[in-house]
């Protein structure tokens, strides 16, 4: 994206975000925290590990605050701490967090706060207006109309200036989509549409260039203003336009506050304490620059620079008028504001969501599905022209064998080709999870009754082809019986792919670990060394799971054996 075609409707948040009262705040009127630490322990000498130290703050209505400081610092620690993001069991959280001076924990921030993380978790098939559109439907009260959440869809697109872009594809890896700016603001209005009172913001301008950072920056700033919003973001190194949106700066460095205040006072305290900010000078470079010490060439000496910073901080007035302000909202909190959220979709209505939209990617994203039953099918004609038209002799039962080992073993083994298309629907679950929308079950739910009759399609073609071209027993009940037991064993081999992926969420890793269980299975199933001559060791790998129930079954049963 580039600032010619930021232009027109895209840039007039008037006429989508003001016109629609139902997105602004007027409930939530301070975000504060006060002597927040976050410790994690340290894996050589296993002692705890400050990531932040004593942090004190606040973010009222209509401000966007940036957390800024260099690699390492701990502003995405902070950003998710302030979320109740910080989900390791090894990280100690000690301090307060309040909204209107009270404290407040994951599930009541989930009423009124969401998250929009660093990467993109959109599902590429699905149009800008869908994504949107199906963010409303698991997140917006039961009591709305689907009339008004509709227009709360239109209103969101418009306020964004991505209504011309409502039918475009966010894009997959075959099919090109919008640009990386319009995928950041797509993020951020599927969450707007839920009318949020807090957005925290993990990074939005990264991997986008100077002229798309301003314009992500600028829409989420005139809406934190039109909306009357809490925005709290994590930035790297803003450039002078973007620094200029921003209305306050927490400066962190080496999990220590540096500077927390105004934008317009970040100037003249550096100069009080004898770093003044030079003339045509983006100052964001500059104050990162000054706490860095990752690249001083005499640590010592940058050590103590920044313990001066540090110290300077610590003692200097502005940082004693934002701990007793922060006190004074606790002493005077605004009123209630946490109702527990008896009105959100029911499972039933989230679990039918998720299968209208698992329903969607599956005949309009080609790897999910398409390329697999081209690939099955394809397998299915190589099987059935290598093993073609068997004889029904004595000496061909060994190959009868293989031709049904190969049928089930290799239906189980193809099944990596879904981890791609699964590994984008766990981003989307663990994203959607996270801000507390639904859980594991509607997911795996939804997943598993999608996933089913094209699992069985796909079986269906591969039998088709490949039962008649080998020439298994010509009846309509050994076809069947072929087909079922297939049909099982790729649902089987399925729900492998998704328990290794759920657990190892990495391609490669996924692929590597499935692919070896697979392996390890077609050996000791039985087919290619009989279980009597298994030694030990591998005879109590001898599992009932995919490759062996299935070529055991054809056996047993002698419905499709044609031999007598």
């Amino acid at each position: 994206m580039d600032s010619k075609s930021c232009t027109g409707k895209e840039r007039d948040l008037e006429s989508g975000a003001a016109a629609n009262a139902l997105f602004v705040n007027d409930t939530v009127h301070t975000l504060s925290w006060e002597d927040l630490n976050v410790h994690i322990e340290d894996r050589k000498t296993k002692t705890p590990k400050a990531i932040l130290s004593s942090t004190f703050g606040y973010v009222e209505p209509g401000k966007v605050l940036a957390l800024m400081g260099p690699s390492g610092c701990g502003k995405t620690t902070m950003l998710n701490a302030l979320a109740h993001r910080l989900v390791s069991t090894k990280m100690q959280v000690t301090g307060t967090i309040q909204v209107n001076g009270q404290s407040t924990t994951a599930s009541k921030l989930s009423n009124v706060a969401r998250y929009v993380e660093q990467e993109d978790a959109l599902i590429g098939s699905l149009t800008v207006k869908e994504t949107v559109d199906f963010g409303a439907r698991l997140a917006l009260s039961k009591s709305i109309s689907k009339a008004e959440r509709i227009q709360r869809v239109h209103d969101a697109l418009q306020s964004f200036g991505i209504q011309d872009q409502a039918d475009s594809l966010i894009g997959t890896p075959l099919r090109k989509g919008i640009s990386g700016g319009q995928k950041k603001r797509v993020s951020v209005a599927s969450q707007l549409v839920t009318s949020p009172k807090i957005l925290f913001l993990d990074e939005p301008t990264s991997g986008l260039d100077s002229a798309a950072s301003r314009e992500v920056m600028s829409y989420i700033t005139g809406l934190a203003k039109e909306l009357n919003l809490i925005v709290v973001i994590s930035i790297h190194q803003p450039s002078t336009t973007t620094f200029e949106l921003l209305d306050q700066i927490m400066l962190l460095s080496a999990g220590k506050t540096c500077f927390f205040g105004p934008r317009e006072g970040l100037e003249s305290y550096f100069d009080t304490i004898g770093y003044p900010i030079p003339l045509h000078t983006n100052p964001a470079e500059f104050i990162l620059d000054l706490v860095n010490v990752d690249f001083a060439k005499d640590k010592s000496a940058a050590k103590t620079h920044l313990e001066k910073i540090h110290n300077s901080w610590a003692t200097s007035s502005k940082s004693q008028d934002v701990s007793r302000h922060v006190s004074s909202l606790s002493q005077n909190n605004t009123g209630v504001l946490y109702v527990e959220n008896t009105s959100r979709p029911s499972v039933t209505t989230v679990t039918w969501t998720l299968l209208h939209r698992a329903f969607i990617k599956s005949y309009r994203d080609m790897i999910a599905y398409q390329i697999r039953i081209a690939m099955y099918t394809a397998l299915a004609i190589m099987m059935g022209t290598v093993w073609l038209r068997l004889p029904y002799e004595q000496t061909s039962i060994q190959t009868w064998i293989n031709a049904i080992f190969f049928s089930g073993a290799f239906m189980s083994f193809m099944a990596v080709a879904y981890i791609p298309a699964y590994v984008e629907d766990l981003q989307m679950f663990r994203k959607e999870r996270a801000n507390g929308l639904y859980g594991p079950f509607p997911f795996m739910l939804a997943n598993f009754l999608i996933g089913m009759p094209y699992l069985f399609l796909i079986t269906f073609l591969f039998s088709v082809i490949a039962y008649w071209l080998a020439n298994f027993r010509p009846t309509a009940g050994g076809f069947w019986i072929f087909t079922l037991y297939l049909f099982l064993d790729l649902l089987a081999a399925e729900g492998l792919v998704i328990l290794v992926t759920s657990i190892m969420p990495i391609f490669v890793v996924a692929l590597a670990v499935t692919a070896f269980a697979n392996g390890l299975w077609m050996c000791v199933g039985g087919f290619l060394v009989p279980p009597g001559t298994l030694n030990v060791f591998w005879k109590c790998k001898n599992l009932p799971l995919p490759a062996s129930p299935v070529t055991s079954a054809y056996l047993s049963l002698n419905r499709c054996f044609p031999l007598h």
